[in-house]
């Protein structure tokens, strides 16, 4: 799947290595230099999908993710990968909290960027195929994987791709009990980098959007010394 692939990465070298490795994946790569332009670039062109190194001048990735995933329209779904080093866990924690849908550790391969890019691509291309599953339907809560909709209430809730898709493992099977381990194999596949404090991170990102109060949990509650689960929670019948 070729795709407009936007890197900000102030690094010249792993700016290079990125833009090579991604245009022998046959994806159209711009490279920015910092957060302003990021932003600057992604209004102007939008991308199918953004790299961010956290740490840029100016502007950091941080807050791109911030502005983006407070942005009205489709800037709001926009599949976002942070670049992050491994001793900066609480920006890659604070970046999941923002939005983003992804991340990888430095210093990482290429060729794990490639695959990533790959596969965040093409979970978020389901909601443009009308053969995807259909609509999901717990209590109150709908997920529509065709057209990457949630709804509660028959509100519509913006999700990033990486909340869709947990929300939407969750729906799949409701009432069932989610380990850690289990939903982070949803969202990354296996990879040691990856820390069970993401699917913590992307819970309490859905909580806030699905539940009438976030600090009492009806229907994404948790199963202590287990995980997660899906529940009609108040809606049922």
């Amino acid at each position: 799947m070729c795709a407009h692939v936007m890197v900000a990465e102030d690094d010249e070298k792993q700016a290079r290595l990125a833009r090579v490795y991604l245009e022998s994946e046959g994806h159209h790569v711009v490279v920015v230099r910092d957060g302003r332009d990021a932003l600057e670039y992604i209004r102007r062109s939008r991308p199918d999908l953004v790299v961010l190194d956290v740490m840029m001048p100016r502007v950091d990735g941080l807050d791109v993710v911030r502005v983006l995933r407070s942005s009205d329209g489709e800037l709001t779904a926009l599949p976002v990968l942070m670049l992050t080093a491994r001793s900066t866990e609480d920006d890659l924690l604070l970046g999941l909290d923002l939005g983003a849908d992804d991340y990888l550790t430095k210093p990482y391969s290429p060729r794990e960027l490639v695959a990533r890019v790959r596969a965040l691509l093409r979970r978020t291309a389901g909601r443009h195929d009308p053969g995807s599953t259909p609509v999901l339907s717990v209590g109150a809560v709908t997920v529509d994987p065709v057209r990457h909709l949630v709804t509660v209430e028959g509100r519509p809730v913006e999700c990033t791709a990486g909340e869709f898709r947990l929300l939407a493992a969750l729906a799949e099977q409701p009432e069932r009990v989610f380990s850690r381990r289990q939903l982070l194999h949803e969202l990354h596949g296996i990879d040691r980098f990856v820390s069970s404090r993401t699917v913590d991170a992307h819970v309490m990102n859905l909580r806030r959007k699905i539940e009438t109060s976030a600090g009492r949990p009806s229907r994404l509650v948790t199963v202590y010394g287990v995980g997660y689960k899906l529940t009609a929670g108040p809606d049922r019948g």
